[in-house]
């Protein structure tokens, strides 16, 4: 039964591959680290008619209540490496989070722990209106261990709920409750980068990285994005910070993904974690 997840995720990557046109170079390798989580990297040459690298890391919903917990680890001064956040913090996995202001640090969204608020949405140089049509969701953390997605509520709710230990507005919400969600006509969603996603479905969580802007990887349009974690099986989804903060660390191992920054790992404001308890 422990490989069931593992099974299930390897048997709709070679679905959703195999429903691609003819490909000449297909990689897919798939492990159980420790009978803690399950990763699997694929590169191929013809997904969405392009060559894509992605990596999935993925633990049921079971063994995370049981055993661990899901956290953001953050600095709201200074940015630092998602693999210097995971470290700091004792954890076992770590993905890069959300939209940050690359020249003073912190979130550039709301995002709140254990009832403190510690960055309010900021609108650098892009229009409101343009921003809110891509920050148009919530990833949430319930004091039960609980995580979740939904369609941003106001900021002035978060606040003075006391329900959410972690709250963090990101976006565009990429699918929910099975369904594929509109997305905001601009070149953000149609444009091919580097992506981070996290996604759910009813017994597992899905920490993912798609690399791009190298000759190796093309990168995805947010449609494809979301057309991929559907046939992975995600029954909600939702797109963090990407491009060249794009970033999967495991520990032992370090980042497992290629950053597309010419330095390597981007120094960022937060990260999503999975600790034991």
């Amino acid at each position: 039964m422990k490989n069931n997840i593992l099974q299930i995720i390897t048997a709709n990557f070679l679905l959703l591959t195999f429903a691609c046109e003819t490909h000449k170079q297909l990689y897919i390798e798939s492990s159980t680290h420790k009978n803690q989580f399950y990763h699997l990297r694929t590169y191929n040459d013809s997904l969405f008619n392009s060559i894509q690298k992605i990596n999935v890391l993925s633990m049921s919903k079971k063994k995370l209540k049981k055993t661990y917990f899901i956290d953001i680890s953050f600095s709201d001064s200074i940015l630092l490496k998602t693999s210097v956040l995971a470290v700091k913090n004792n954890a076992i996995v770590a993905i890069n989070g959300g939209f940050f202001n690359m020249k003073k640090g912190g979130s550039i969204s709301y995002f709140e722990k254990n009832d403190s608020v510690i960055n309010y949405t900021q609108y650098p140089r892009a229009k409101r209106e343009k921003f809110d049509s891509i920050i148009n969701g919530a990833l949430i953390i319930t004091k039960k261990n609980k995580l979740k997605i939904e369609i941003a509520k106001p900021e002035d709710f978060y606040k003075k709920s006391k329900k959410e230990h972690t709250v963090l507005l990101t976006g565009p919400i990429l699918i929910k409750n099975s369904k594929p969600q509109s997305l905001p006509n601009m070149s953000f969603t149609h444009k091919r980068h580097p992506r981070t996603c996290i996604g759910y479905s009813n017994d597992s969580i899905f920490f993912v990285t798609i690399d791009g802007r190298n000759k190796n990887a093309a990168g995805m349009n947010l449609y494809e994005v979301q057309s991929f974690l559907k046939n992975m099986g995600c029954t909600n989804a939702i797109n963090l910070d990407g491009g060249g903060s794009t970033s999967l660390w495991i520990k032992n191992k370090g980042i497992i993904n290629t950053p597309s920054d010419k330095n390597g790992e981007r120094p960022v404001a937060n990260a999503l974690i999975i600790k034991k308890k």
